[in-house]
């Protein structure tokens, strides 16, 4: 694969410095670059097919978005040069072509099984969960206005209006909110070190278990996002309740599937079991200060 995108990268080139000047290319150069060019992308393409599913889903799609951002760089590469005058090289015939080579020197940076590519899909996850926190975190600490940093606007009046604040029950049940969300941040972080300490794509059971615990785990982050979303005044406490149900059925299902997999060793129980009691914990809190809502 590296091969392939390294030759493709070098069409782009050839490609490109033909047609950065006057005059034009004659019609037999022409034909021989464009030959050359699908070449190499028919190649790309046939080294990701060979690629066997059975080395797992998570790493095969990682190549195939690799792979698809190549092909997808040459196709805008050729209808830049297509659509431009040839006088001089244009801003956008440089954009395309650096662009094609921004995307072929991703080969180096791929995943060599599917443990590798399972760990680097969960830490893309634990980064983006993170932001969440941190970003409402930001909002709690401005005070009782999260909006505080949108200015007042003549046309939208005086933020006086109740809907930009937090009550003293919405705060109660922020604080367990805050508590689950921390939960999610922890079972990722926990999760991509027994991934990455005791990992294997050995056989076929290990590398299925590895795809079954990215699968689940991609589900924290859009669940962190929408529970992080409903908290924002003016909050709907039945909602927040159900998205934080929601959020927690992940959580318990991504800490299940790690226990009974082969990451899990049994020295590295206990943290599982104490992050199964802390989601439940925040989550019973949040269903006695929303029980009123039913």
């Amino acid at each position: 694969l590296g091969q392939t995108f390294k030759v493709t990268s070098q069409e782009a080139t050839k490609l490109s410095l033909a047609f950065s000047r006057p005059p034009l290319t004659s019609a037999e150069d022409c034909q021989k670059l464009s030959e050359d060019v699908q070449n190499a992308i028919l190649a790309v393409a046939t080294v990701y097919y060979w690629l066997p599913k059975g080395q797992g889903t998570t790493l095969r799609k990682m190549v195939r978005d690799a792979t698809t951002e190549v092909v997808e760089g040459m196709i805008q590469l050729t209808e830049t040069i297509l659509s431009a005058p040839l006088e001089s090289l244009s801003q956008e015939q440089l954009i395309s072509t650096g662009g094609v080579w921004e995307a072929c020197e991703q080969a180096s940076n791929l995943p060599r099984d599917n443990q590798a590519a399972v760990a680097s899909a969960l830490a893309a996850c634990l980064g983006v969960v993170k932001d969440a926190l941190e970003e409402m975190e930001h909002a709690l600490v401005e005070g009782q206005d999260p909006y505080s940093d949108i200015m007042e606007d003549e046309e939208l009046g005086f933020r006086g209006n109740r809907d930009t604040y937090w009550s003293e029950a919405d705060r109660k049940l922020l604080s367990s909110c805050m508590g689950l969300m921390k939960a999610s941040k922890a079972c990722l972080k926990k999760v991509l070190g027994v991934v990455k300490a005791y990992g294997k794509a050995d056989s076929p059971e290990q590398i299925a278990q590895l795809d079954d615990l990215a699968d689940i785990a991609n589900e924290i982050s859009p669940s962190v996002d929408e529970l992080a979303l409903s908290m924002y005044p003016p909050m709907n406490q039945l909602a927040v309740r159900l998205n934080a149900a929601k959020l927690a059925s992940v959580l318990k299902k991504v800490l299940e599937i790690t226990k009974t997999s082969h990451v899990c060793p049994p020295s590295e129980e206990g943290w599982v079991q104490f992050l199964t009691g802390a989601v439940d914990h925040n989550m019973n809190k949040i269903k006695n200060f929303t029980q009123g809502q039913l």
